[in-house]
């Protein structure tokens, strides 16, 4: 399914139905007095986050969401029907904005979560509701109430727990397949990744979801490349993976690059907790690997991780590491899915 992560959509909710003017007009009733019923209310526009969903790619081809007007009032008091709702479902993560693309309406985070976007107009009251000790005959009765009508914006962040960054071509992608099931592009030229992908692994009997992020490059907050509109992604993420590539020219130019780049874009963004790894230790020798760790550590100030996704080779240590600053509600393992795999295997795939 291709990815997309905003949209332009328009949105009306619809007229409240009118009013009647009506008389009761009966054999052997020669004054009969007001029966015209309400108008309906008109249909509202809602929206509903949902987990089965990961685009906004419906909304490429379904822009315009329009609800019917309510029922117009009939005589001897009968009240129009209110017209059916329309419930617009969309990815949690979704981001609801006014027409300025700015100012935030909602945001969808929680599965079930619901908005009223649009309220349906009520239904004009019909003429009994005027009748009167002056005016037992009123021969007017309120048209129906106009709906809303708007265009608003959806952008979805998507929500991980940890966001994997790095520049171009730095293994994201090659790590995300070693440690779970989701099987992204790879290759060995910078940007096969054109979009986020995500994946699930399993980290003492708790589940952990990884977001690969497209390459970041200098200038990624001002545009260039492709980083500046997936940054977003990695902003509902508790803790970063940063893998930097160790055959690099200079692994420590590389990290200061994308931690750069992190802080222009949200200055929030570096407060977050991050792990380092060198990725691709299988193409040096362990002395040289320790030249660049040592090197790294120094640096950033803190551990660096000597890991090779394609060997996979120190992923565990590295995801223990990742799973310590996780700290959303985890869902631990059943005892059936404990009892599908050998007993010594401490993280797996989902």
């Amino acid at each position: 399914m291709k990815f997309l992560d905003q949209a332009k959509i328009f949105v009306q909710s619809g007229n409240g139905g009118a009013g009647c003017v009506s008389f009761r007009r009966e054999k052997y009733i020669e004054f009969g007095g007001p029966n015209g019923g309400d108008g309906g209310k008109g249909g509202s526009i809602y929206f509903e986050a949902v987990e089965n969903l990961n685009t906004l790619i419906d909304f490429r081809y379904t822009q315009h969401f329009k609800a019917k007007k309510g029922q117009n009032g009939m005589g001897s008091e009968k009240n129009g029907c209110k017209a059916p709702d329309i419930i617009i479902k969309v990815p949690v993560g979704t981001e609801i904005l006014a027409e300025d693309g700015e100012t935030l309406l909602a945001d969808m985070v929680k599965p079930g979560q619901i908005f009223l976007a649009a309220k349906g107009g009520d239904g004009g009251r019909g003429n009994v509701n005027f009748k009167s000790s002056t005016n037992q005959a009123p021969r007017y009765a309120e048209p129906g109430w106009p709906g809303e009508e708007k265009w608003l914006w959806l952008k979805l962040k998507i929500i991980a727990d940890a966001g994997l960054i790095g520049m171009p071509n730095a293994g994201k992608s090659t790590f995300l397949t070693a440690v779970t099931k989701a099987r992204p592009k790879i290759a060995d030229y910078p940007f096969t990744t054109l979009h986020p992908n995500l994946g699930v692994a399993w980290v003492d009997n708790y589940e952990m979801v990884l977001a690969d992020i497209p390459g970041l490059i200098e200038g990624a907050h001002e545009g260039i490349g492709l980083g500046d509109r997936f940054l977003k992604h990695v902003e509902r993420c508790e803790v970063f993976l940063h893998l930097v590539d160790v055959t690099s020219e200079d692994v420590v130019k590389s990290y200061k690059a994308i931690r750069r780049e992190l802080e222009l874009y949200n200055a929030d963004l570096v407060e977050k907790p991050e792990i380092v790894a060198l990725n691709k230790c299988d193409a040096l020798d362990e002395k040289e690997i320790a030249k660049q760790v040592k090197k790294l550590e120094k640096a950033c100030g803190k551990k660096v991780f000597a890991i090779s996704a394609v060997a996979k080779k120190g992923l565990f240590e590295c995801l223990l590491e990742v799973n310590k600053y996780i700290k959303r509600e985890r869902k631990p393992k059943t005892e059936e899915e404990k009892i599908e795999e050998p007993v010594k295997k401490t993280w797996s795939p989902l």
